[in-house]
C-alpha cells in the first residue's frame, strides 16, 4: 500500500491558453482540486511555494482554506523555502492551519531552489550570519522552527499582563499537538537527508536532486532514502519515518491525454540548476496504463517510498487535473499494489 497525493506548483498566467489566469484562479482552483482529489480517494494535496513568481507563495491561507473544505485528505507543502521564513511566526501560522484542518498538515520545508530574483530572502529581511551561507541560514531557521513546535515555554511573561497567563514561561499559541512529527525536509543530497533524519524530520525527494554519481534519478533517490533510514535508525527515534518522492506521471487513456503528453521525453536529464552544482532531472512517465505499470514497477525510489506525489499541470484546469489523478488511481495504482 502506498499513499498517493498530488503536488501543484500553482502556476498562473494571463495567457488565453491558460486555464489559470490570475492568482485568485490559482488559489481557488487549488482548493477545488484538493476537494476533488479527496472525493476520488487520493491521500494528499501538496503545494509548492515560490516567491516573486506567478505561482503559489504564502501557503498557510491556502492550507487553512483547503482544510475547511475537506475532511480526510492530507494537506501539505513541498516545499517551503526556509530562507524566507520567520520561524516563530511560522509556528503560529502552521498551528492555526493545522487546527482548522484537524491535524492533517504535512509540512515540507527546505533550503529551497533558485528563485526568480537574486538573493530574494534579503528583501524579506534575512541575511546569513558572517561566514555562513544562505543554506546554513535555512537550516538554522528550520532548527528554531522544530524546537518551538515542541511547545515548551521560553518567553518571560509580563508581570502585569492584559489577560491572565498560565504559570511559567510562555509558549507560542496556538500550538497544534503532533505537528512536530509531521514536518518533512526536502533533501537534494544524501548528506541533507541524513541531517534531516537526525533531527527527526520525514524525507521528501523531488523530481530532481544534485547528481552524486551519474546514475539515473530513481537509483540515486533510492540510495538517498536508504541513507536517510539508516541515519534515522542510528538516531534512535521512537516512531517510523515517512518518505515521499515526486513524479510526473500521466496515464494516456484518451485523445486529450495523448495530445498533451504523448510526445513527452522518457529519459532523465543532467544539467546545472545552480552554478557548479550538477543535478539530475527526472523523466516524465507518459504511456498507456499497461506500459506505465511496467515502467513504474522498475522505479526503485518509488518502491522505497511510502508516499508518491503526482506533479499536476494545474494550468490545464480543475476538471483535467482531476482526470489525471483519477486515471492513476483507477488504472495504474491497483496493478502495482498501491491500492
Amino acid at each position: 500500500m502506498k499513499k498517493i497525493g498530488f503536488l501543484s506548483f500553482g502556476h498562473w498566467s494571463p495567457s488565453p491558453q491558460s486555464g489559470t489566469r490570475s492568482a485568485a484562479d490559482a488559489l481557488l482552483q487549488s482548493i477545488d482540486i484538493a476537494v476533488a482529489a479527496e472525493e476520488l480517494g487520493a491521500d494528499g494535496a501538496y503545494f509548492r511555494v515560490h516567491h516573486f513568481a506567478r505561482q503559489l507563495a504564502s501557503p498557510f491561507p491556502l492550507l487553512a482554506a483547503a482544510g475547511a473544505r475537506t475532511r480526510r485528505i492530507e494537506l501539505g507543502t513541498a516545499v517551503i523555502d526556509m530562507r524566507y521564513e520567520n520561524p516563530l511566526y511560522m509556528v503560529e501560522d502552521a498551528g492555526a492551519a493545522d487546527l482548522i484542518a484537524g491535524g492533517r498538515l504535512q509540512l515540507g520545508i527546505s533550503r529551497g531552489s533558485p528563485e526568480q530574483v537574486i538573493d530574494g530572502w534579503r528583501y524579506f529581511g534575512y541575511v546569513p550570519e558572517e561566514g555562513k551561507s544562505d543554506a546554513d541560514m535555512a537550516r538554522r531557521h528550520a532548527e528554531v522552527f522544530l524546537e518551538v513546535l515542541r511547545g515548551h515555554g521560553f518567553a518571560q511573561p509580563n508581570p502585569r499582563p492584559m489577560f491572565p497567563n498560565p504559570p511559567g514561561l510562555l509558549r507560542l499559541e496556538p500550538l497544534s499537538e503532533g505537528l512536530r512529527d509531521r514536518i518533512w525536509w526536502g533533501a537534494a543530497t544524501n548528506a541533507t537527508a541524513e541531517w534531516a533524519a537526525k533531527l527527526g524530520m520525514n524525507l521528501q525527494s523531488s523530481t530532481l536532486k544534485f547528481d552524486e554519481g551519474g546514475k539515473p534519478l530513481h537509483i540515486q533517490q533510492a540510495e538517498q532514502i536508504r541513507a536517510f533510514r539508516k541515519a534515522w535508525a542510528e538516531a534512535g527515534h521512537s516512531r517510523e519515518p515517512r518518505v515521499s518522492v515526486s513524479r510526473s506521471i500521466f496515464a494516456l487513456v484518451n485523445d486529450m491525454d495523448r495530445a498533451y503528453f504523448g510526445g513527452s521525453e522518457d529519459e532523465d536529464h543532467f544539467g546545472y540548476i545552480e552554478p557548479e552544482k550538477r543535478a539530475v532531472f527526472g523523466r516524465t512517465y507518459a504511456a498507456e496504463p499497461d506500459v506505465l505499470i511496467e515502467q513504474l514497477r522498475a522505479d526503485e525510489a518509488i518502491a522505497e517510498a511510502d508516499t508518491l506525489l503526482l506533479t499536476v499541470p494545474n494550468q490545464l484546469g480543475v476538471a483535467y487535473n482531476t482526470h489525471v489523478i483519477e486515471a492513476i488511481l483507477k488504472f495504474v495504482a491497483p496493478a502495482l499494489g498501491w491500492r
